[in-house]
């Protein structure tokens, strides 16, 4: 019984290696009759891989320092006017460039795939909206995307400032909304959950308007928002 035992494993044995061997067999007839199909697929993967990374060293790389050395210029103008210093030509030295450097319209424009190009349409969205072309405004800004989640917010809530100069309450209070809720945090949160309800307060809406503020009041009690806020509570009640 035992031997018998021994030639039925040594038998079924024998018979796993000759299904391998035939699959092994079946395999290499196919490589071999598919050789050419084959390295070509490799071939192409690879030059797909190389081109990737030689783009990325060549062009990508490269583009990206140059659209960060254009807006160097820009930037400083955008900051000086911020601060109050000759506020509109800075700004619009900024938007359309000085010493021999791009300003964040061409940037945006010649670098759109760079991180500077990306950045520069953000720029241009505030620069426009403090110096009163609300439209252009809302057209960059909306072009802008960021992970950054609190910029993407102020960039947002900018656009619900855009509307609202525009006198378009209700495309404003959508933005503010939607700058409030992209990520909650103590600094754009309730900055915009106030603007979000003051526009819904003047819109005749107290019952957002008193959702807005209680959110303020009972999340975000050490923020400046919440400095009078009871009595915006009181209006919206």
């Amino acid at each position: 019984t035992e031997d018998i035992n021994v030639l039925e494993k040594n038998s079924t044995t024998a018979e796993v290696f000759s299904t391998l061997d035939a699959t092994a067999s079946k395999t290499e007839d196919f490589v071999a009759k598919n050789q050419r199909i084959i390295i070509g697929f490799v071939g192409a993967i690879a030059l797909v891989t190389v081109g990737y990374l030689a783009y990325q060293k060549f062009v990508a790389a490269p583009k990206e320092e140059e659209a960060a050395s254009e807006m160097f210029i820009a930037q400083q103008n955008f900051q000086k006017a911020t601060d109050g210093v000759a506020s509109d030509s800075l700004y619009k030295l900024s938007l359309n460039g000085s010493e021999g450097k791009f300003g964040f319209l061409k940037i945006a424009d010649e670098y759109s795939g760079t991180d500077s190009g990306n950045l520069a349409n953000y720029y241009a969205g505030i620069a426009y909206l403090n110096t009163g072309k609300y439209t252009e405004a809302i057209d960059y800004l909306s072009k802008f995307k960021s992970e950054d989640m609190i910029l993407s917010a102020m960039a947002q809530g900018a656009i619900g400032d855009a509307y609202s100069q525009k006198n378009q309450p209700k495309e404003a209070l959508e933005n503010y909304v939607k700058a409030a809720e992209s990520n909650k945090n103590d600094f754009t949160t309730p900055r915009f959950l106030l603007k979000a309800g003051k526009t819904a307060l003047a819109l005749g809406n107290k019952e957002d308007a008193l959702k807005y503020f209680t959110d303020i009041k009972d999340n975000f009690e050490s923020s400046p928002e919440a400095a009078t806020i009871d009595v915006l509570i009181g209006l919206a009640q």
